[in-house]
């Protein structure tokens, strides 16, 4: 669980941008089967009734920002709450891409449906300003009452490459004997040359490097116009080389502190952090590595992001090391995935729209017989922590989008208001609270899932894929740890049908068509 902000003696600051996202594990509703008869009462099924916020947005049916003050729905019942911080992971999905290559199925434990779902890019309305607009529709998945809802919020675009604050990026390169092996530090050392020509003038950068010690390779080092600069960070990144066992401890200590040395104001100041996340030497918990470096992720507002490479891969401890550490963790796999990332996202992204947002869905006790998030079980926050501005929530950048995907299930002959979606979050440069909302009615989750728009088809196929691989790799887990397969699940052989047919033909989509088809392989088809 992720601890909670002192209010005084720390400067709660968390840098990000296009690829930092947090989240925080507050203890709440995220991942819950819930079933509520509106009157607050303990239910069977383990969802413990909490106390409800009193809606404080004037405008919050209109999805426009507001300020605290002013009434709009009634109160949720207390167990139709549903409350998480905001995340755009992607390394779930990228690591079960490789491993689906490799033909084996992704451990279930490393599946995570939201960051299969946020992988894919949705076009919803941006609002004008910073902060959010929430959009709310949904569709019918089956027979049996039940739909899936869903839930975009996503900020405005970026003000262009010279628009942004100079970055200070301290990467911290794991340099391990695993580091060998093909896609690895080869991977890492061609992005980052690639991103070093593309970097500005005003930009820095700092390596460190770590295997059984750590060492810091070059301090920040302003890349200039003159070209020496840039030679000097080449000419460190050509010189690495794999050696001996992972004290990624050493390495992130080490990081933090050349990061600090070389803090630059008015920067974006980070750590990048590229490693298979194997760590067998030293401290190897999230937790005990990060509470060495707490000073300097606290008070100098330092975020940690997570960069995983290779087949075998510590997928759990880079997830809780970003998670803690105030930051994000993406995958890659190939060059293509790896330049996208360091060459288009970190460097131009790094403005901020918007400090600890968290969402909040309250369904309609008298049209919502049950509901189920689906994922966010790592990013859930106590319902009445949700104007609990303390409490940690997601940093985001410029063009986000977060989708969140309900399976929820209708009284029968429901008719009006369904659900309000509210995302709170605070101001960049003021602090001040701010939220923003969305309603949805019943009438409008009448249509068919599989003829409703491209971009809930494609949310679903991945929220149906990443259920059923949590189901089948290693037959062990199940979906969502135990819990019923997601109503209206289609076979995987369906599913692979489904992502054929989705709409716009790109990259993404074929990519992840491919996915399903390997894994529909490897399972022989069945189900």
């Amino acid at each position: 669980m992720r601890n909670r902000k002192t209010r005084h003696g720390l400067l709660a600051v968390a840098l990000a941008g296009g690829l930092l996202l947090t989240g925080c594990n507050s203890g709440g509703s995220a991942g819950i089967d819930r079933a509520a008869d509106g009157k607050g009462r303990q239910r069977a099924d383990g969802a413990a009734p909490l106390p409800a916020p009193a809606p404080d947005s004037p405008e919050g049916g209109k999805g426009d920002a507001a300020t605290p003050g002013g009434r709009d729905d009634p109160p949720a019942a207390p167990d139709h709450l549903s409350t998480f911080a905001l995340d755009v992971d992607t390394a779930s999905y990228g690591y079960a891409r490789r491993t689906l290559a490799e033909g084996r199925l992704p451990d279930p434990a490393t599946v995570r449906p939201e960051e299969f779902v946020n992988s894919f890019r949705q076009d919803y309305p941006r609002p004008d300003g910073d902060g959010f607009s929430v959009s709310v529709d949904g569709a019918r998945a089956g027979d049996d009452g039940w739909s899936l809802l869903r839930v975009g919020l996503t900020t405005r675009g970026d003000d262009g490459e010279s628009a942004r604050p100079p970055a200070a990026l301290t990467f911290v390169i794991d340099v391990s004997g695993s580091m060998a092996e093909p896609g690895r530090l080869d991977l890492v050392k061609e992005s980052l040359g690639i991103m070093t020509d593309r970097l500005r003038p005003d930009d820095s950068v700092a390596l460190v490097t770590f295997s059984d010690t750590a060492e810091t390779v070059l301090p920040m080092t302003r890349l200039g116009d003159t070209g020496a600069g840039r030679s000097r960070v080449h000419t460190a990144i050509s010189g690495l080389e794999p050696t001996q066992s992972t004290n990624l401890e050493a390495g992130i200590t080490t990081g933090y502190a050349t990061a600090v040395a070389g803090k630059e104001r008015g920067a974006t100041n980070r750590v990048v952090l590229l490693s298979d996340a194997l760590a067998n030497t030293g401290e190897t918990s999230a937790d005990g590595i990060l509470d060495r470096i707490s000073d300097a992720r606290r008070e100098h507002g330092i975020a940690l992001f997570g960069v995983g490479v290779g087949s075998e891969y510590g997928d759990a401890l880079m997830e809780r090391l970003a998670d803690k550490g105030d930051g994000h963790t993406t995958y890659v796999s190939d060059p293509e995935e790896a330049r996208e990332v360091f060459c288009e996202q970190l460097p131009a992204h790094v403005e901020l729209r918007a400090r600890d947002a968290k969402a909040q869905v309250a369904f309609d006790p008298e049209t919502v017989e049950r509901f189920r998030l689906i994922g966010y079980e790592n990013r859930a926050v106590a319902d009445e922590d949700f104007r609990d501005d303390s409490v940690d929530g997601g940093e985001i950048g410029p063009g986000h989008t977060v989708t969140a995907l309900y399976a929820v299930r209708a009284k029968p002959g429901a008719e009006g208001h369904l659900a309000t979606a509210r995302v709170r979050w605070l101001d960049p440069e003021s602090r001040a609270p701010r939220e923003a909302s969305g309603r949805v009615r019943a009438a409008d989750l009448e249509g068919t899932l599989w003829r409703a728009d491209g971009g809930l088809r494609t949310a679903a196929v991945a929220a149906y894929f990443a259920d059923a691989l949590r189901a089948r790799g290693g037959g062990a887990h199940g979906s969502a740890g135990g819990a019923a397969p997601l109503p209206g699940a289609p076979s995987l052989a369906e599913l692979a049908r489904r992502a054929d047919a989705l709409p716009g033909g790109g990259e993404q989509v074929r990519g992840l068509a491919d996915a399903v088809d390997r894994a529909v392989r490897l399972t022989g088809g069945a189900g």
